[in-house]
């Protein structure tokens, strides 16, 4: 582990506790941003019943376990998304300062690793990745990245090449097939991975994101679940990728660079 880091139980609890509440609120961004609502007026209801969830209902992990996975009111079940994305909110925290050598460098990470997640369910339940967290990662991504060891020219780069590299490939997709190829959130992702990651770091998420895409494609193909024209959203594989890349990435250049040498 970091030096920064505690290894007493005590601070490991704070990592749970600050992760399960991250991850409660990831659940509100996942279903309220793609609705265009308010991430912070409104209380949280259930979505069959409309009825408020109550304080002592919306407690992460605990109040899914108490209430058997159902509304206390209309009985109605209530999705294992939650308590999942609450665990993912905790992973975030842990593997960011498993990862960082000082507490920034963690914070840096886990609001990148946290917005990965809020991508992944958007794109997956709606075919878009929001502009408030492409766009606003690019600005993000550029001033932080130092912080993650990529410079700052490092990571204008990467941004550049990002979006123009995803631009290219969806006119050049829509010119040959006549059908669109990539939307613009993914363009606009691609900026933020290379603001976050640098353009090495950038190109080894899209060689990961694309070699998982291309497993799934086989394997849906494989079991006639899909058709060569069956879309897949790409921000689903980008944005897993994109966290490997800003835990592990080094590790896996330096890996790559020894296999070539050997």
């Amino acid at each position: 582990m970091p030096a920064w880091t505690d290894t007493t139980p005590l601070f490991w609890f704070w990592v749970v506790m600050l992760g399960l509440a991250f991850g409660s609120f990831l659940n509100v961004v996942i279903y309220r941003l793609p609705l265009g609502q308010s991430l912070w007026r409104g209380r949280s209801r259930c979505p069959t019943c409309e009825t408020r969830i109550a304080a002592y209902d919306n407690i992460p992990l605990l109040s899914f376990m108490l209430l058997r996975a159902r509304c206390r009111h209309c009985r109605a079940p209530i999705s294992g998304r939650y308590p999942l994305v609450e665990l993912l909110g905790v992973l975030c925290l842990a593997l960011a300062a498993w990862a960082s050598p000082s507490l920034l460098s963690a914070i840096v990470r886990a609001v990148f690793l946290l917005a990965m997640v809020v991508v992944f369910f958007v794109d997956l339940d709606h075919r878009i990745i929001p502009d408030e967290i492409s766009l606003g990662g690019i600005v993000v991504g550029i001033a932080a990245a130092p912080l993650v060891g990529v410079g700052r020219i490092d990571a204008l780069i990467g941004a550049a090449v990002g979006v123009l590299s995803f631009l290219l490939i969806a006119v050049g997709y829509q010119k040959l097939r006549g059908i669109s190829g990539m939307g613009g959130g993914d363009i606009k992702l691609a900026g933020t991975l290379g603001a976050f990651l640098g353009w090495k770091g950038f190109l080894l998420t899209v060689v990961l994101g694309s070699l998982a895409g291309s497993v799934l494609g086989i394997l849906l193909l494989a079991r006639r679940r899909a058709t060569g024209q069956t879309p897949l959203p790409f921000g689903c594989f980008l944005a897993p990728a994109g966290a490997i890349v800003v835990l592990v990435g080094e590790h896996i250049w330096a890996w790559y660079l020894a296999l070539r040498v050997s």
